[in-house]
């Protein structure tokens, strides 16, 4: 039997999870002697990479000291829920990263909670200690009162702890005694992690993710749970449904290093990557072919909230994509709900549109900005959050939100948050900041970041996470101001813009080009405002003075598309192309528009 350890990586947003992993890559020798060093080496697609976030877990492994430890990367956001449950199962331990000086934080909370539910053993490793005002000490503290609280068992509370700065690429047990690497990180993940159990008998495995070959198709990947898999063997797959599809293995890979190794058998305790199994979801088990026993399937949070996706049908359609029709949009839909488990899609009464269910907009966003890079174009709606009926009550989701601040800013911020109906529950000052706790529907919580960014000068640090449902709060009131829109198509010129800007702020930029209903700006008032802004100047042989006036004007406003999903209002769409974002109404017509308000 091999050595082996299962370990997930948990923590909180951009407290150092990916450049931990890079250094543990590099104790592991994985890489050449005067190769480039590894940079952010788990997070390898681009938006990742941009948004300095990992959304997918993935796995690699590193032998050390004649033990294989399996690391297991897992996404930081709350919205990536799905993501983190489903891979939990793999593990038999997990490092809880905590930064020394931000401490725990609500998504550190989210994710230790299911970690302790399933009875892993964590190993407190407390990073950046080379910060100044840093405060290990409290940290830990704070971390074993989070424990506590999350009903964790007397040997999970017996907790090793870990300080180092994985940036300069140190690990120690006395955060006050620098080293030189991180083997005492490693040292502990062998000594207080257990081995996984080797459990004899018949086979089962239950799969957790999926790759995806475009020579081989879809590679089922999970943890053996007990027995051997074989090469060449029959095997049973025990579908969510209780349907049993008789497969067969056609070849069995483990990780090792950053890929993977073509193997003949895998044991019980490893991880590994099974291709040859046809039409499996994430969630069902392989099992053998004469008793079958699935094992329970993996059960994940429900989505708590829904955007209307459509195909694009403004003026400008097709000019940018190459995926347009319907068909096309549907199909991309349907294969990414092959590995987004918190996903959901539901026909509407139209054959154009669909009703997407999600953890939250940022979960949403990704999609929507992955299917704009491979080429789509869609329309999008405002996000709405999901309504139950609970016991004949009208229930709405709510979520705990914290937010981090200067104590100058705490006043505007407070006021903000309750006119949302957020009621507070924590409020204490650390070091000049305040930290406040409320509880909020997420309703409120649409639009928010850019007001509470806005006002704390972009200080402040926000967080929220799921927390449960709740009565019906009463209304919430959103953005007040208008919209201005373009009553004209054509190009837009600053001539125009330049007698417009007492009307709001715009949106677009001189030359270009717009179309009638097209949302171009904000007005400064309440109710929308259809202005031309393709109108150019008249050409004359007369001069006069002033008239020929220098142009001066503000620069237009851009938005991200998480801020653009949550400023549009119920009857405007967000039109989304790989190389535009426009937001536009739902009836571009002013005088259809009219009739339909009456």
């Amino acid at each position: 039997m091999q050595k082996i350890r299962n370990i997930a990586i948990i923590a909180h947003v951009d407290h150092g999870k990916t450049t931990l992993v890079d250094k543990m890559l590099l104790a592991g020798k994985l890489f050449r002697e005067g190769q480039a060093e590894p940079d952010q080496f788990m997070d390898n697609n681009d938006l990742e990479r941009e948004r300095g976030i990992t959304i997918l877990a993935k796995n690699v492994s590193i032998n050390y000291k004649d033990y294989k430890i399996n690391i297991i990367d897992t996404p930081g956001h709350a919205d990536f829920g799905g993501e983190v449950e489903r891979v939990l199962n793999m593990a038999d331990g997990c490092l809880l990263l905590v930064d020394a000086f931000e401490g725990p934080m609500p998504q550190t909370r989210f994710v230790l909670q299911k970690a302790i539910q399933l009875g892993l053993k964590p190993i407190v490793v407390i990073n950046k200690v080379d910060k100044p005002n840093c405060r290990p000490s409290e940290v830990q503290e704070m971390v074993f009162d989070l424990m506590f609280s999350l009903d964790a068992t007397e040997d999970q509370l017996d907790f090793p702890t870990i300080y180092g700065s994985a940036k300069q690429g140190w690990m120690s047990t006395d955060w006050k005694e620098p080293k030189e690497d991180i083997l005492a990180l490693l040292d502990a993940i062998i000594e207080y992690i257990p081995e996984p159990q080797q459990l004899e008998g018949t086979p089962q495995m239950l799969i957790t993710s999926l790759d995806f070959s475009k020579y081989v198709g879809r590679i089922a990947v999970g943890r053996v749970h007990r027995g051997e898999l074989r090469e060449g063997q029959d095997v049973m797959l025990c579908k969510r449904d209780g349907l049993m599809v008789k497969s067969k293995i056609k070849e069995l890979d483990i990780f090792e290093g950053l890929g993977r190794t073509k193997v003949s058998s895998v044991q019980s305790g490893d991880i590994c990557a099974v291709i040859g199994i046809e039409g499996f979801e994430i969630g069902e088990t392989i099992a053998d072919i004469n008793e079958p026993e699935p094992l329970p399937t993996i059960a994940i949070d429900e989505p708590t909230m829904s955007m209307l996706f459509t195909i694009n049908n403004s003026p400008f359609f097709g000019k940018d994509g190459k995926f347009v029709t319907s068909r096309h949009i549907f199909e991309r839909l349907q294969k990414e709900l092959d590995k987004n488990l918190a996903l959901r899609v539901v026909p509407t009464d139209s054959a154009d549109s669909w009703l997407v269910y999600g953890r939250g907009v940022l979960h949403l966003s990704v999609l929507i900005e992955t299917m704009r890079r491979e080429g789509y174009e869609l329309q999008v709606g405002q996000p709405q959050v999901i309504i139950k009926e609970i016991d004949g009550v009208k229930c709405e989701p709510v979520e705990q939100l914290t937010i981090n601040l200067p104590e100058e800013s705490s006043s505007r911020i407070i006021d903000m948050v309750t006119k949302r109906k957020g009621e507070m529950t924590m409020m204490e000052s650390k070091n000049e900041r305040m930290h406040l706790e409320f509880n909020i529907p997420s309703r409120g919580i649409i639009g928010l970041n850019n007001a509470v960014l806005t006002a704390s000068a972009g200080e402040a640090i926000m967080a929220h996470r799921f927390l449960e449902y709740q009565p019906w709060k009463g209304e919430i009131e959103r953005r007040n101001n208008g919209s201005i829109i373009a009553m004209e198509t054509g190009t837009a010129f600053a001539y125009a813009l330049n007698n417009l800007q007492s009307r709001g702020r715009f949106f677009i930029a001189p030359q270009e080009e717009v179309y009638a209903g097209q949302v171009v700006g904000e007005h400064t008032k309440e109710g929308d405002l259809v202005v031309n802004v393709t109108k150019s100047k008249k050409l004359t042989n007369m001069r006069a003075s002033g008239s020929d006036d220098k142009v001066s004007l503000a620069p237009p406003l851009v938005f991200s598309l998480e801020d653009a999903l949550e400023y549009i209002k119920a009857d405007e769409y967000v039109e989304i192309t790989p190389n535009y974002m426009r937001m536009r109404k739902i009836i571009l017509d002013e005088t259809e528009r009219k009739r339909q308000g009456r």
